[in-house]
């Protein structure tokens, strides 16, 4: 009976866990630094989703966000720095060689989702979603002149 007590209640911790760490922030949960970077980041798209995540040992805000139907997310750290930028765009709207190694590397099948990826350091890679002919998921980033990165 005492063990069939602990594993119930194991059972309801670990999913009271779960939807805390699920929980969707709202602007007014997050420190003042991170809220003031938010509001000065978002120019006039509407907030989706804001979660709370650890990257690399820095806690960091993620923010999900839709301006005039296109999603824009952005990572801002717990002192209110931007981290990293990412805004939907159309394939026709990227440098060439980037717009063909995309197009290489899913191989005629369907693309989903074209990024822009800004991480302030005055370099713009292009990050693509696609499936593949036979139906797998995949995904490539690269730099303007088209080469494959992993950062």
């Amino acid at each position: 009976m005492k063990q069939t007590f602990l594993a119930i209640f194991a059972v309801v911790a670990i999913s009271g866990l779960a939807d805390a760490a699920a929980k969707s922030l709202q602007l007014k949960d997050l420190p003042p630094a991170v809220q003031k970077t938010v509001q000065d980041t978002l120019k006039g798209a509407e907030i989706r989703n804001i979660s709370k995540e650890v990257e690399k040992g820095v806690t960091q805000y993620e923010v999900e966000s839709m301006l005039k139907g296109k999603h824009r997310d952005f990572n801002v750290n717990a002192n209110g720095k931007l981290i990293v930028v990412e805004e939907e765009v159309d394939l026709a709207g990227i440098p060439a060689p980037a717009k063909a190694a995309i197009e290489k590397k899913a191989a005629g099948g369907k693309l989903k989702m074209v990024e822009t990826v800004d991480k302030g350091d005055g370099v713009t890679l292009y990050e693509a979603s696609y499936t593949t002919k036979a139906g797998k998921n995949g995904a490539v980033l690269v730099k303007a002149d088209g080469t494959e990165t992993k950062d």
